[in-house]
């Protein structure tokens, strides 16, 4: 079920003024002082405060035994993380980028998604695995993956993407609380691109939940993290011309198929906006899913806006790989003038 298009805090709520990196410390933090089974770790998280300062502060306010610096190995963090969680803990190990996440792959699909069902329910894994993901920033090779279909395609996982600040801590409070694991990627490219009030309370975002972020009546365009930005943008551009619904699923396992389709059929044409690769990616799930339960609405061919099938280009061409509101503008004409 979708979320209005506009977040409402109540109005007697404190509230501060924070970027989406300072929201993921915030909701580390607001988590920590409530439960004390809550486990910071990963390679320099303590005294250093992390790669993008996201645990900054922690190490010194909860000490060395809840804000743990891990040696560099991913495999190891994310499977002493397990065990952890098995017994009782609520770890939050990070991985300092997503295209880092490899080394552990086999600890998280076949232990951490697998532990309920292996034990018939007898031990759960709740533990959030956090990783920065994707491009923009001029980054060496490894540093700038998109790889979030890897995980979507794992049973027992779910997995995380926000693209606001507010949506950012209520959605990582979630995930912390969840009794199974969590991949939750984090957009650096826009981790201090702007800002938003925050509730400093606790407070959830519920996964699973889809936002409108633009309510419109020609084509649907769905889109999460990163990519919301520059989709609100090419929306804005087209106004007048095309009126364009954007839909920001936040959460991409498990999906929210009902506002999926709830929103293709008031349009009948739909737009899938990814930075990740176009072959395997999201959209082509997506697209099934509304060809599924609402094949009859279908006007146009549905467009798949994304990265390309190539290996994250570095500086020259980083740019040119990304979608961005021009290309996303383009790829909305063609679903609409079919």
């Amino acid at each position: 079920m979708a979320v209005d298009s506009e977040t409402t805090i109540d109005a007697d709520a404190e509230t501060e003024n924070l970027t989406l990196v300072q929201a993921v410390r915030d909701g580390l933090h607001t988590e920590m002082e409530r439960d004390e089974d809550v486990v910071v770790m990963g390679e320099d998280v303590g005294k250093n405060g992390g790669v993008f300062r996201a645990t900054e502060g922690l190490y010194d306010e909860f000490g060395e035994n809840r804000v743990i610096d891990t040696p560099l190995a991913e495999s190891g963090i994310v499977g002493t993380a397990i065990g952890m969680a098995a017994y009782g803990l609520r770890p939050v190990p990070e991985i300092q980028f997503l295209g880092f996440i490899y080394p552990a792959f086999d600890q998280i699909v076949s232990h951490a998604a697998r532990l309920r069902t292996r034990s018939r329910g007898r031990f759960t894994c709740p533990l959030v695995i956090r990783a920065p993901y994707g491009g923009g920033i001029r980054a060496p090779e490894h540093h700038s993956e998109s790889s979030e279909a890897m995980f979507v395609h794992q049973p027992g996982l779910k997995v995380v993407m926000p693209s606001t600040p507010y949506d950012t801590k209520g959605l990582l409070t979630s995930a912390i609380r969840s009794p199974d694991p969590v991949v939750f990627l984090e957009p650096k490219l826009i981790y201090r691109a702007f800002r938003e009030e925050v509730p400093s309370e606790s407070y959830e975002v519920p996964l699973g939940e889809a936002a409108v972020r633009r309510e419109g009546s020609d084509v649907s365009v769905y889109t999460w993290g990163a990519m919301t930005q520059p989709t609100l943008e090419a929306a804005e551009n087209l106004a007048g011309e095309i009126d364009v619904e954007v839909v920001d699923l936040r959460t991409l396992s498990p999906l929210d198929e009902e506002t999926i389709v709830e929103s293709f059929e008031k349009t009948g044409r739909a737009a899938v906006v990814h930075e990740a690769p176009k072959t395997g990616g999201l959209a082509g799930e997506i697209i099934s899913t509304i060809q599924e339960q609402a094949l009859l609405y279908q006007e146009a061919p549905i467009e798949r806006i994304t990265g390309f099938d190539t290996p994250f280009p570095l500086y020259a061409l980083e740019d040119y790989y990304l979608p961005e509101a021009a290309r996303i503008e383009d790829g909305i004409r063609d679903a609409v003038e079919f």
